[in-house]
């Protein structure tokens, strides 16, 4: 029998854990497989070995594993890999099949203009600031610049930087020492509410709050939803073609 199990990051705050598992319920509404578990990479419980065997004491023969994590580093291409090695070896009958973080999405884009526009109506010279979070893989520093080229190229911004809260430079700190003068749109590319948001907040505390406007992480929405149930689509028919 077919199971999803859907590995969220886990947050130590209550909000963050709380967040994710009521935007994965609603996700499961609009997927048609029996078994579905939530589990954690780490800050919150069940763990992904507990989230396989609920899938697997469930009847699971067969278990999709669904990183929802926004890009492809330490975690989605190390960590959860090393978990699903792991079960494999107690579980030698159950078959593994793995997904794609959600990547780099047209729907993700529209997102972060979305999370702009609820903030303040952008003037014709501003710019936005991403945060990502970090990692030392250099794609990650590559594709949060790619997502921000396609949001400049969209939505007609002046300029859209890049920085990361720790891991590879640009750092945030590097950003704040530039002394920007014009209408900046902070958006923390991260799905929940968190310690590393509230962190943000706290350094840009004396800054002028006039030009530099910290908008809300990117958050799960409609579009975050859409783009999880293609990934999950795209996992399930290439289970169906013999490719994992």
């Amino acid at each position: 029998m077919q199971a999803i199990l859907y590995i969220a990051h886990g947050s130590r705050v209550k909000e963050g854990v709380e967040q994710a598992v009521n935007f994965l319920q609603g996700v499961q509404q609009e997927v048609t497989v029996a078994i579905q578990e939530i589990c954690f990479l780490e800050l919150a419980t069940p763990t992904i070995a507990e989230g396989i065997a609920s899938c697997i004491r469930k009847g699971a023969t067969a278990i999709a594993v669904m990183p929802i994590l926004l890009l492809a580093a330490q975690h989605a291409k190390h960590d959860i890999p090393k978990e699903m090695a792991k079960a494999q070896k107690l579980y030698p009958y159950v078959k593994f099949t793995y997904g794609e973080p959600l990547g780099i999405h047209e729907r993700l884009i529209d997102t972060l203009q979305a999370r702009i526009i609820e903030k303040q109506q952008p003037n014709s010279n501003a710019s936005v600031l991403l945060i990502g979070r970090g990692s030392s893989d250099p794609a990650v520093k590559r594709d949060l610049a790619k997502i921000a080229k396609r949001l400049r190229t969209k939505y007609h911004y002046k300029a859209v930087d890049t920085c990361f809260l720790y891991g590879m430079g640009p750092t945030f700190e590097d950003w704040l020492l530039q002394g920007k003068q014009q209408q900046i749109f902070i958006v923390p590319y991260l799905l929940f509410t968190g310690i590393l948001r509230q962190s943000i907040a706290k350094r840009l505390q004396g800054f002028d709050s006039q030009n530099i406007l910290l908008c809300e992480s990117l958050g799960y929405d409609d579009n975050v939803k859409k783009v999880l149930v293609e990934r999950i689509d795209e996992l399930l028919h290439f289970k169906e073609e013999g490719v994992s």
